[in-house]
């Protein structure tokens, strides 16, 4: 069911959490408050959520591709997620969860990937330059094909 960004803003202030499967396409969540949401399986297709809080977020299997992200606070579950193309550059990816996650061709320059688990993530032609992140992390890694290195 399509969703706007006024109405999940209104639903979140009144203590609505559960968003799953929501249709957010294009929405503009830029700066938006959406600390333990559940946007498990949503739709977020091109929206811009740049410098939101999704710290506790459940976006586990969500069509993020291409999302804007940059700037985001994050300490989420992205398992399965679909963000291919999308923008995470300066982001706080801090202990997210991006197993078996698609960032083909994702932009992570700048990002703190610090404690974040990408076992099984498709990191092809990924932007990581710049980004916090270990070698030992990027081995968990399905696929780092064409990828630029921190």
């Amino acid at each position: 069911m399509p969703m706007n960004e006024n109405e999940l803003r209104t639903q979140y202030a009144a203590g609505q959490r559960d968003f799953a499967g929501a249709d957010l396409e294009t929405a503009f969540l830029r700066d938006a408050e959406l600390e333990g949401a559940d946007l498990s399986r949503a739709n977020l297709m091109g929206a811009n959520l740049n410098r939101a809080n999704l710290k506790g977020a459940n976006l586990r299997g969500a069509n993020l591709a291409p999302t804007m992200l940059n700037g985001i606070q994050v300490r989420a579950n992205m398992r399965e997620a679909n963000a291919e193309g999308a923008s995470l550059a300066d982001a706080n990816l801090q202990e997210i969860n991006l197993v078996r996650g698609n960032f083909h061709g994702a932009d992570f320059s700048g990002a703190d990937l610090t404690g974040a688990r990408l076992v099984g993530a498709d990191l092809r032609q990924a932007n990581l330059s710049g980004a916090k992140v270990t070698d030992e992390q990027l081995a968990e890694a399905d696929s780092l094909e064409g990828a630029t290195r921190p």
